[in-house]
């Protein structure tokens, strides 16, 4: 077309005119089967890389010589207390047990000549249980987990001089992960006994190793990359070169190995120097160490998991400087500087050298859907007080990333306690609707928020895996507003952390990134908080979420272990009452605040808040645990609630009104009938910590409560209020007199008892699942008695049949009204219960219609839906709910009262509380026994008000009678005990709780007189108040819950006898603190 010369000396390249040989298209389903031999066990292990993974396996004696000590019992003794003993002489092969017994092996070892000078020589121990690793002088210096896992120990260099050295392994008789009979979440297997397998020198080829790791996540790219891409052939292609080059016996095979895999990992993989490139991460990387406070273990087992899993840390951390590592839980590191001093030093150095991260704010990782409002805040008070005096910081991240549910005051809450951000990831177990958001402003009731990410890696455990990296990316659903994201890994829920494979993955990792790309790119190297100093950066742009985040599983913890959340509750209650005698009594009388007492039950109750001890997951053996836990804390407030008042607490049938006081904890006057001794019946009412008694009748009361029995097997209880008729044990109507209005619709039955079959799909204590709604079967009542017939109460009892094994006595009563207090019914059970994989819960059909229902939660309500419109209403079958649940129009409502109950469902008009379940793992024996449970139907004039608030704390606060001591013949008087000392005044909203009295937390530090009061709105809506006092106040501050102030109050120069006055006003479910100084 152009003059082109086509008489050229042929082609200018060296592609040959004819073919040399044939090439067949590579097979990649072939080559990708062979990637899992070059490091598998069986007919080629001495062929492949596995033959070379050491250099030398020294065992037995005389190099390896030990004797053991066994502990008795179930004793954990310390080292010193062990080695005090006389050792007896052991082997390998011998076996060790039962379960839950510890053992101390003396171990002593002579390194031989031929390996001394080996470039990585270790001590291999595996008894397939976890160990500790001791010096010969009593430091601990290595955790264990056996079966293979963390089994190895580098020797100190000291060691290779070939002298004899000794040191010791603590054996404890369980696994990481209990002991399980079969199943991670069976009950425990009591007769457990442990071989020791090994107890090696080994000299360790470290370019075998080094190959390993290379070839592990070359091979994971080549399997996981999409078969469509380049990198994904390219990893293939260079897996297979690897292995060709391989030769058994070889060690400058490894080496050329080695080479090859830098061209798909690049050259910089055996130093933290990888990752130094200026390329861009959007992963990154935190090590953790997730360990349940008690869980498939008991308390004190997870105190030398701590020691174990956090000197592992310290190790890694000297030779992986890339390594930072986060870890909550104050109470671990509490225990760690009790019981393992020389760990907790090296944990602070660690601190200080920004290795190692305090971090969550918290006392436990506790749960949140079930502790009281004053207990979330607890929390964070101890929380953050432990790590601000032990590492001179508080948290900024709270750190929860395995509890079943998240309150909806939780933002307000940690915004209250220094911390803008939130970790968790639970929600990725959601079995029904799949959050829709990775990273998100998280919204709380009063609209307070918290910057939230959850890990897309979708685990607070991973693995460091090729796979893991993938995810961080691939189920990231927030990439159009940040695409970056934090990667946890590290062992877990029983403890150990990072490994040294998984920080070498992790550099392999960034490696392929930086050399081949495809892989999204991990960083090593910065903290959460550098995480989260970026988002919160562009804060403003990030979605929201309002409210709770709802868990769709494990519903079941709401109900699971009935005695615990019956202790917690009572426990929570008792704090209240000690901390508000005990303020009054050291500022009016001569009592020294207890704050180490008060401390310590704290910390007690906290700890069992722990989120498997508190829902009911754990392990039979930590309930007993738990009951002496609460034991003591009821024991203590007993102690200083006497020491306080210089009273005794009494039951009421054994005082008479001149001995004895009412005491109400609660911050409003009250009015309620008592009987005491020889049937008198006496009114407290009035206002302060003890009330008065007067005889009933004295000042024209006159209680009108009647029973009758129009016919065989129905009653009828009536007062002034509430007309109530039970036939066959059931309520078949419930009318209120005042509201002329029927609250039972019309041929339905409350106080109906049902029961369902309660098999889950696995996690028995955990869940309950929609489909245990199919079964639900009505439980039929026998004859119905008059129970009581008294001028101030009248009741009937009833017996249920649930079984064979089982049954229900039921007092239902009606108390004569009081005049302006809203009267209730009250049903009051003792169930026998010993059932299996069933679930016990009592029903009240209302005549009341409304597509919300409302729930108390941590200081305030949450509404939820009584319909299934969606997957998300559907999800919420069984939710939680604290003193109350209730059920409104706009002009009236029924509210359901409990006093130690935690679950319960509303659909359409049907309300119905959780009693009892049956679940046997991990637990066999959860809940059986004998149950009292009480719980009330409050019906109401208008919606939901503060009416069912405050009868639901009262439902709860009993008024408690104490009589007076007489010493010697002087009767002491306390007349501060009577009478209000601090209250919110009659013009206050009646939505506002004082909930808290105490004294500040630095008094005896800085010798000040504080009083800290915190109070709440409860029902949502701006509210304004007046907080009087007869005290001499010299100032008011604001604070947040660690008292820091906020801001100063105005305190009125109005002239008042009472004291001291100031105003104040709350946002919608806001929770205020105020800090009084006193004159």
């Amino acid at each position: 077309m152009g003059g082109e010369d086509h008489c050229g000396s042929g082609p200018r390249s060296g592609y040959p005119i004819r073919a040399p040989k044939p090439v067949s298209q590579y097979i990649s389903q072939i080559y990708k089967s062979r990637v899992g031999q070059f490091y598998a066990k069986g007919q080629y292990a001495e062929q492949n890389l596995l033959s070379m993974m050491n250099d030398a396996v020294i065992y037995g004696e005389p190099h390896v010589k030990l004797w053991v000590w066994h502990a008795p019992e179930q004793s954990r003794p310390s080292f010193e207390h062990a080695v005090s003993h006389e050792f007896e002489k052991t082997k390998v092969g011998a076996s060790f047990g039962p379960s839950w017994t510890t053992h101390w092996f003396k171990v002593q070892i002579t390194v031989p000549d031929n390996v001394r000078d080996k470039e990585l020589v270790e001590f291999h121990w595996d008894a397939n249980n976890e160990g500790l690793i001791w010096s010969e002088d009593g430091k601990p210096l290595q955790g264990l987990t056996g079966g293979g896992e963390r089994v190895e120990w580098v020797l100190p260099k000291s060691f290779l001089d070939g002298k004899e050295h000794t040191f010791y392994v603590e054996m404890a008789c369980n696994g990481m992960f209990g002991i399980g009979q079969g199943d991670l979440i069976a009950a425990p297997d009591p007769n457990r006994y442990y071989t020791v397998e090994r107890a090696n020198i080994v000299a360790v080829n470290p370019d075998a190793r080094g190959l390993h790791i290379d070839t592990w996540i070359i091979g994971d790219a080549a399997k996981e990359f999409p078969s469509d891409s380049p990198e994904q052939h390219q990893a293939l292609e260079v897996y297979n070169r690897i292995i060709d080059t391989f030769e058994p016996g070889n060690k400058d095979s490894l080496k050329a190995c080695r080479k090859i895999a830098q061209e798909y990992l690049g050259p910089n993989v055996d130093s933290h120097k990888v990752y130094e490139s200026d390329k861009k991460p959007l992963v990154f990387g935190i090590g953790h160490c997730h360990i349940d406070s008690c869980w498939l273990w008991p308390f004190d087992e997870t105190k030398r998991k701590v020691a174990r899993s956090w000197s592992n840390q310290c190790n890694l951390m000297e030779k992986y400087p890339e390594l930072n590592f986060a870890c909550s839980q104050a109470q671990q590191y509490k225990w760690l500087k009790e019981l393992y001093p020389y760990v907790f030093e090296r944990v602070k150095q660690k601190v200080k050298d920004g290795q190692f991260h305090p971090i969550g704010g918290s006392w436990v990782e506790h749960d949140t859907n079930l502790p009281s409002g004053e207990s979330l805040v607890r929390q964070f008070v101890y929380g953050q007080r432990f790590f601000e005096e032990n590492f001179g910081k508080r948290c900024q991240t709270f750190w929860l990333p395995d509890t079943f549910g998240y309150s909806s005051q939780l933002p307000q809450l940690c915004r209250l306690a220094g911390m803008t951000r939130f970790l968790t990831q639970k929600l990725s177990w959601n079995n029904i609707n799949k959050f829709p958001h990775t990273t998100f402003n998280w919204v709380a009731l009063d609209g307070s928020q918290v910057i939230c990410h959850m890990p897309p890696a979708e685990t607070y455990t991973a693995e460091a895996h090729f796979g893991d990296v993938k995810r961080s990316m691939s189920q990231h659903k927030s990439l159009d507003q940040d695409p970056t994201s934090l990667l946890v890994f590290g062992k877990g829920d029983g403890g150990g952390g990072p490994t040294w494979q998984h920080l070498e993955k992790l550099r392999r990792a960034r490696g392929i990134s930086d050399t081949v790309g495809l892989l999204p790119r991990v960083h090593m190297g910065n903290s959460v908080d550098d995480f989260f100093d970026n988002l919160e950066a562009k804060g403003d742009k990030l979605v929201t979420w309002y409210g709770e985040l709802y868990f769709e599983l494990h519903r079941g913890t709401y109900t699971t272990q009935s005695n615990n959340k019956r202790n917690n509750r009572r426990a929570e209650d008792a704090l209240r009452a000690v901390e508000l005698l005990a303020t009054i009594a050291s500022i009016e009388g001569d009592l020294k605040y207890p704050k180490k007492d008060i401390d310590e039950m704290w910390e007690a109750v906290l700890l069992c808040q722990f989120h498997d001890c508190l829902p009911g997951s754990s392990i039979e053996m930590c309930y007993h645990d738990s009951d002496k836990i609460y034991k003591k804390v009821f024991e203590t407030a007993e102690k200083i609630l006497r020491e306080a008042s210089r009273l005794h607490e009494v039951a009421a049938k054994e005082a008479t009104m001149e001995t004895a006081l009412a005491f109400n904890s609660l911050p409003w006057p009250r009015m309620e009938i008592v009987e005491l001794a020889d049937k008198e019946l006496a009114v407290a009412g009035g206002s302060g910590p003890f009330i008065k008694l007067r005889p009933l009748c004295s000042t024209g009361e006159k209680p009108v409560a009647k029973l009758e029995q129009p016919s065989p097997g129905v009653f009828v209880l009536q007062n002034s209020q509430l007309k109530v008729k039970v036939e066959d044990g059931l309520i078949t109507s419930l009318y209120d007199l005042q509201a002329h209005r029927e609250v039972i619709p019309k041929g339905q039955k409350a106080n109906q008892y049902v029961i369902f079959d309660d098999k889950p799909l696995y996690w028995q204590a955990w869940d309950v699942e929609v489909f245990h709604l199919d079964t639900r079967k009505e439980l039929s009542s026998s004859e119905t008695k008059v129970h009581e017939i008294k001028k101030h109460r009248v009741s009937v009892i009833t017996r249920t049949k649930i079984s064979d094994k089982s049954h229900i006595e039921t007092v239902i009563s009606l108390s004569a009204s009081s005049p302006g207090e809203q009267s209730y019914v009250e049903v009051s059970s003792k169930v026998e219960w010993h059932e299996t994989m069933k679930f016990l819960k009592v029903e009240f059909p209302v005549d009341v219609r409304n597509t919300e229902a409302s729930y108390e939660t941590q200081f305030g309500v949450v509404r939820r839906p009584t319909h299934y419109n969606t997957s998300w209403d559907m999800a919420k079958f069984e939710v939680c709910s604290h003193r109350f649940a209730d059920l409104s129009e706009h002009d009236y409502g029924v509210s359901i009262l409990n006093d130690c109950k935690y679950g319960f469902a509303t659909t359409g008009n049907l309300m119905r509380l959780s009693l009892l379940r049956s679940s046997k793992a991990p637990d066999a024996h959860a809940d059986m026994g004998t149950h009292d449970i009480r719980w009330a139907i409050l019906p109401h004039q208008g919606g939901l008000g503060h009416v069912t608030v405050r009868k639901g704390l009262e439902f709860n606060n009993p008024l408690k009678i104490f009589a007076k001591v007489e010493e010697g013949e002087r009767e002491v008087k306390n007349l501060w005990l009577q009478g209000r000392k601090v209250w919110l005044d009659e013009t206050s909203s009646s939505a506002l709780v004082l909930d808290t009295v105490k004294r500040g937390e630095d008094d005896d530090e800085k010798k000040e007189k504080n009083v800290i009061l915190r109070i709440y709105d409860s029902l949502g809506g701006m509210a304004r108040g007046k907080v009087r006092t007869v005290w001499k106040v010299k100032r008011v501050s604001k604070v947040n819950l660690l008292e820091d102030e906020l801001e100063e109050v105005e305190v009125s120069e109005e002239k008042e006898e009472d004291g001291g006055l100031f105003w104040f006003e709350l946002k919608p479910f806001e929770v205020a603190t105020f800090k009084l100084t006193l004159a």
